[in-house]
């Protein structure tokens, strides 16, 4: 599991650049037209790390997740489904003695299902795999508004915007994985910092308060989402004292 970061190729670590060198095949989900442009910047930086041609890409289907049961029933079944379709791949697709890796949006260990994925696959294939950590889109939002993630000696959530709607928000959070612009719930007085694309020639971002800004935000993601077809965003809410 190779960590990428969250867009730009700067953002691939040596120790990431050292991986993708000792790799033989990359496997990597193929999720639809409207993401090819994800797949397409996985070669891109394979292209651009690797010093010896001779890998090679395995794209796997990606098993659809039910919506008519509950959420976590469908994610776990959806879970079962992609580890039965990479062992099968790992088998036939790695030879003996060969390295394979996944290449992670970000950092493996932030909302990505990969490493959960994995440990399913291992019931099915004898394999050992190693993590390389990657950038987060939580450090490059960070960055690229050019503020600290937590107040002086505070705590911030990591959370989702399915929890920010049922929890609220109490003191500060980053919210992913919100298709439903739950900021919109938020105190009008809240701060919110919001990043798509990051690291990307189509990066977004903008600042205010909820009340000055929330309604551009929920027009710009709704206009990019249309025009590319998907969206990666994350935002930061910070509660007014």
């Amino acid at each position: 599991m190779i960590g990428i970061g969250a867009g730009d190729p700067d953002y691939v670590t040596v120790q990431a650049i050292s991986a993708l060198n000792d790799t033989q095949v990359f496997f990597a989900t193929d999720k639809g037209d409207t993401k090819d442009d994800l797949v397409a910047l996985r070669r891109l930086i394979c292209e651009r790390f690797i010093e010896k041609p001779g890998y090679r890409f395995v794209e796997l289907p990606d098993p659809k997740r039910a919506v008519d049961v509950p959420y976590e029933q469908a994610v776990n079944d959806w879970h079962a489904a992609r580890a039965r379709l990479w062992a099968q791949a790992i088998e036939s697709e790695l030879p003996d003695g060969a390295t394979g890796s996944f290449l992670a949006w970000g950092d493996p260990s932030l909302y990505d299902s990969t490493l959960r994925i994995l440990d399913r696959v291992a019931d099915h294939v004898d394999f050992e795999f190693d993590v390389i950590p990657g950038i987060t889109a939580i450090a490059a939002l960070t960055a690229r508004h050019r503020i600290p993630l937590n107040d002086i000696g505070e705590p911030v959530l990591i959370t989702t915007g399915r929890r920010l709607r049922a929890d609220g928000l109490s003191g500060a959070a980053v919210v992913m994985l919100d298709g439903d612009c739950s900021f919109r719930d938020c105190a009008p007085d809240t701060r919110i910092w919001w990043g798509a694309y990051l690291g990307t020639p189509d990066e977004l971002l903008v600042t205010g308060t909820v009340g000055e800004v929330a309604e551009q935000i929920t027009e710009i993601r709704a206009a990019a989402r249309e025009r590319h077809g998907w969206i990666m965003d994350i935002y930061l809410l910070r509660a007014a004292d």
